[in-house]
């Protein structure tokens, strides 16, 4: 039944990755990675690590996909982001990621009542996780954050040209 569980999980990530790839609008985009980063979590906590899997719904699928809907909000300026924030709205764009939350949420309800108290074996504190990722990885943390950081930069420049450029022709 995990394997069962697991192999769900896994196309359910695959999918939604390919969603998020295939979408024109940033949002939508946005909010099909959130299901995928859902699902990686979910096979986070299949294999035995609920630590990693609390990680990643924390840190990835809340506190990164909170900046990119700020870089979002930040480039939708005037009347036309108004009237396509009230197009996001409309229910046939929150049926695919809303079924296919709905049934990680069940995975995961399925993988708690199957087996509880399964996991790696191995105690893993934040504690640890903390010193392991500013110790020898140190180097390698600062490199994503100064690329997030970059990625954020980039975005705000190409949006505000494409703004001043739309405004140019007004």
């Amino acid at each position: 039944m995990m394997a069962t569980l697991f192999y769900l999980a896994a196309f359910i990530a695959l999918l939604a990755t390919g969603l998020a790839l295939t979408r024109t609008n940033a949002a939508h985009a946005l909010i099909y990675l959130i299901v995928s980063l859902l699902a990686v979590a979910v096979l986070f906590f299949l294999m035995g690590a609920p630590f990693a899997a609390a990680l990643e719904i924390v840190i990835y699928a809340g506190a990164i996909m909170v900046l990119f809907v700020f870089v979002i909000m930040m480039l939708n300026v005037g009347q036309e982001g108004i009237e396509r924030e009230r197009e996001w709205l409309s229910a046939r764009n929150w049926v695919v990621p809303g079924v296919l939350a709905a049934i990680l949420l069940l995975e995961l309800l399925l993988a708690l009542r199957a087996a509880p108290a399964t996991t790696s074996g191995v105690a893993v504190t934040p504690k640890e996780v903390g010193l392991a990722l500013f110790g020898p990885y140190v180097l390698a943390v600062e490199i994503a954050s100064m690329l997030l950081l970059a990625g954020l930069v980039g975005a705000y420049h190409l949006g505000r040209r494409f703004i001043v450029r739309r405004e140019r022709r007004r």
